[in-house]
């Protein structure tokens, strides 16, 4: 897998893993969510993912996007 799927695929899961949490646990994961979607939303304009530059160091395949 490349950089770029692996991020991609774990943002998802955070959101989705936040989403079961806020709605069985507690509605405070909803931060969680949010703090992932707007980590999302600059890493579009900047270009700068802290989860591309640990997984470039621990040998995955750059992609496109990172």
């Amino acid at each position: 897998m490349t950089i770029d799927r692996v991020v991609f695929a774990v943002a998802g899961s955070f959101i989705l893993i936040s989403l079961l949490l806020a709605h069985y646990h507690s509605e405070l994961w909803l931060w969680f969510t949010a703090f992932v979607g707007a980590n999302l939303l600059q890493s579009a304009f900047t270009g700068f993912c802290p989860m591309a530059i640990i997984l470039k160091k621990l040998g995955f395949k750059p992609g496109s996007a990172f």
